[in-house]
C-alpha cells in the first residue's frame, strides 16, 4: 500500500506582511529626515535673527556716532574765535593775526574799559542791504563794549565780511568781524575776561556776543556773532560767551535775505551762501 507522503510547507508570508514590517523603519527614517530638516531651518533662522540683531546694533551705533561727531564738530568749530582758522581760505596778502594771550592776560593795545562809560549805547549797521538796529550794554559787559565801540568809531568794521553761518537746529548764528574773512583774523589785540554770559548757555534770538577761542577767556578781539534763532551753546573750561548787546530791529529781514539762503554747498556750518559785507556802522 502506497503510503501517503505529507509535505510540510511553510506558511507563506504575504507582501502585506513585509510592507507592514518595513513601515516602522521607513517612518522612522522619514521622521529623522524631517527633524534634521527642521533643525537646519531653525539654525538658518536663528543665524538670520542674530545677524539682523547685530546689523541693527551696528547701525544704531553708527547713527549715534555720526550725530555725536556732527554736534562735537559744530561746537568745536564754533569755539574757534580769533586765532583759530574757521575755513580753508585763500592766502591773504597782508594777514593780521590776533596775538594769542596767555591765560588771564590781555594782549596788545586793548581799549580801556572807561570807553564803555558804564551805559547803554544805540547803533545800527548794514549787512548787504539789511539794516540792523542794536543796543550795547556797557554796564553789563564794559570791556567787550569798550572794544566794540572803539572799533566801530574807528571804521574798522566797514567792508569786513560775515564769514560763517550755522543753520543747525538750536544752533543758529551768523559770525562777523574778521578783517581777513578766514575766521583767524582780528584787530591786533585780544582781551578778556568773559562778561555777561548766560548761566544756562541759552542765547536768545537777537543776542550779539563775542567769539573766542575754545578754553581761552582772553582771546576775544573783533569777531562777534549775531544769534538769529534761539541757540544753546554749552560753556567750556573758560565759561560762556560775552553778550555785549541785542538786535532791536531788522532780524526778520536778516533771516529772509541772508540766513534762510543757507550755507555754501548745502552744509550746516560754513560760509554763507549769500556773501555778507558790513557797512555803515554807527553807535552813540
Amino acid at each position: 500500500m502506497r503510503g501517503s507522503r505529507r509535505v510540510q510547507r511553510s506558511s507563506p508570508i504575504s507582501r502585506s506582511t513585509v510592507a507592514s514590517n518595513n513601515r516602522p523603519d521607513r517612518e522612522t527614517r522619514e521622521a529623522r529626515q524631517r527633524l534634521r530638516a527642521y533643525q537646519a531651518r531653525q539654525k538658518v533662522h536663528q543665524h538670520r535673527v542674530t545677524r539682523r540683531r547685530r546689523d541693527n546694533i551696528i547701525a544704531s551705533i553708527v547713527v549715534v556716532a555720526v550725530a555725536v561727531i556732527a554736534v562735537g564738530a559744530q561746537l568745536a568749530y564754533f569755539n574757534g574765535g580769533p586765532g583759530t582758522p574757521v575755513a580753508k581760505p585763500s592766502a591773504s596778502a597782508t594777514p593780521t593775526p590776533t596775538p594769542t594771550a596767555a591765560a588771564g592776560e590781555n594782549s596788545g593795545d586793548v581799549p580801556p574799559v572807561s570807553v564803555a562809560e558804564d551805559r547803554s549805547w544805540t547803533g545800527s549797521m548794514k549787512l548787504n542791504d539789511v539794516t540792523l538796529d542794536f543796543t550795547l550794554d556797557g554796564a553789563a559787559a564794559p570791556q567787550g563794549v569798550a572794544s566794540t565801540v572803539s572799533l566801530i568809531e574807528s571804521g574798522f568794521y566797514d567792508g569786513v565780511t560775515c564769514h560763517r553761518l550755522t543753520t543747525g537746529e538750536g544752533f543758529e548764528v551768523l559770525q562777523c568781524g574778521d578783517p581777513d574773512g578766514t575766521g583767524a583774523g582780528g584787530p591786533g589785540y585780544s582781551y578778556g575776561p568773559i562778561e555777561n554770559a548766560p548761566a544756562d548757555g541759552v542765547y536768545p534770538a537777537g543776542t550779539i556776543a563775542m567769539a573766542r577761542q575754545g578754553g581761552n577767556a582772553y582771546s576775544m578781539g573783533s569777531q562777534f556773532f549775531i544769534v538769529y534763532g534761539d541757540t544753546t551753546i554749552p560753556a567750556d573750561a573758560a565759561g560762556g560767551y560775552t553778550v555785549i548787546g541785542t538786535v532791536t530791529g531788522g532780524l526778520d529781514e536778516l533771516n529772509s535775505q541772508i540766513t534762510s539762503k543757507g550755507v555754501e554747498g548745502g552744509a550746516s556750518d560754513g560760509k554763507p551762501a549769500v556773501p555778507v559785507t558790513m557797512s555803515d556802522l554807527t553807535v552813540e
